[in-house]
């Protein structure tokens, strides 16, 4: 399997979208969502905060895609102290800001557009877990991407028939640009990707993305895989960076905040699905990578 393959079977989803304004100097706070998040600055200047990272400097065509469960500060950088930023569904205000001269631009407020991302293969999803660090990108004013952006945004400011299908289309021309840049650099934050270009690790691969809760091991998966368990231990951490049981416990952990956002199913079942034989050991394992327990992951998530 090669890279071509992975962008043409390439799928990416992204809803909803809201327009956010930090007016002045002011803060907002994103914990640890359970999707990835993409922002996307239309105006104004600031920086996003990650815990334990140097902060990122954001300015009007800086895109930006947070990986799930990262949490970060989103923080405008301004005259006054304005506490409240202010997040409504982007058709709302975004025609306006699109059209609107450069004298009438917002000042002393940062502006961006921001949504929960999917992104998979055909068939795969949330091929999106397996980023680790967020990928940053400033668009250049005449740069492909910057058209598809402003597209997009033409889309959602007016939507029409066909606007949702095409806003797919164009994230996914997004996502290839913003890939192939980081691959053409050689960029080594995305040596990772080639895990997804062995045919072999990608049995296995497939295997933790479809079912996470399975009881996967080593072994198992090595016997997918067709290999030894030693050579496909090696053959994974070089590909991937990291071991196959700890990308394990990773995407479980990510489906586990899914399920405890968009369902009512109780922390015991969830603790099931995601492959953990009682409630104890998933609420342990899960405040260790979490930091907060489920219940109060699922309330906090659920109040914001």
């Amino acid at each position: 399997m090669s890279f071509e393959h992975v962008f043409n079977e390439m799928e990416i989803d992204a809803d909803p979208f809201a327009l956010c304004e930090l007016r002045g100097r002011c803060d907002l706070g994103l914990g640890r969502l359970s999707f990835a998040t993409l922002h996307y600055i239309l105006a104004g200047h600031g920086e996003i905060i990650f815990r334990g990272h140097p902060p990122l400097e954001i300015n009007q065509g800086t895109l930006v895609l947070v990986p799930a469960l990262q949490s970060h500060i989103l923080r405008s950088f301004g005259d006054n102290q304005q506490p409240l930023p202010d997040c409504h569904p982007a058709e709302l205000d975004l025609e306006h800001h699109l059209h609107a001269a450069d004298d009438e631009l917002p000042k002393n407020k940062l502006l961006a557009i921001c949504s929960q991302v999917n992104v998979g293969l055909r068939g795969i999803n949330n091929l999106i877990d397996l980023v680790r660090e967020p990928i940053v990108e400033y668009v250049e004013p005449s740069s492909p991407m910057a058209e598809s952006m402003d597209q997009l945004l033409q889309e959602l400011s007016t939507p029409k028939l066909g606007s949702r299908a095409m806003i797919e289309v164009l994230l996914k021309q997004c996502m290839i640009l913003l890939l192939r840049n980081r691959l053409e650099s050689q960029d080594k934050r995305f040596d990772w990707m080639s895990v997804l270009t062995d045919e072999k690790l990608w049995i296995a691969l497939r295997l933790m993305l479809d079912m996470p809760g399975n009881l996967h091991s080593v072994e198992s998966l090595a016997e997918a895989a067709g290999m030894s368990r030693s050579t496909f231990a090696k053959r994974f951490f070089t590909a991937y960076g990291k071991g196959p049981m700890e990308l394990l416990r990773n995407l479980r952990m990510h489906r586990a905040a899914s399920l405890l956002a968009d369902s009512d199913l109780p922390i015991k079942r969830i603790a099931e699905l995601v492959g953990f034989q009682s409630r104890s050991a998933f609420t342990r394992k899960f405040e260790k990578i979490i930091g907060t327990s489920p219940g109060k992951y699922r309330s906090k998530v659920r109040g914001n």
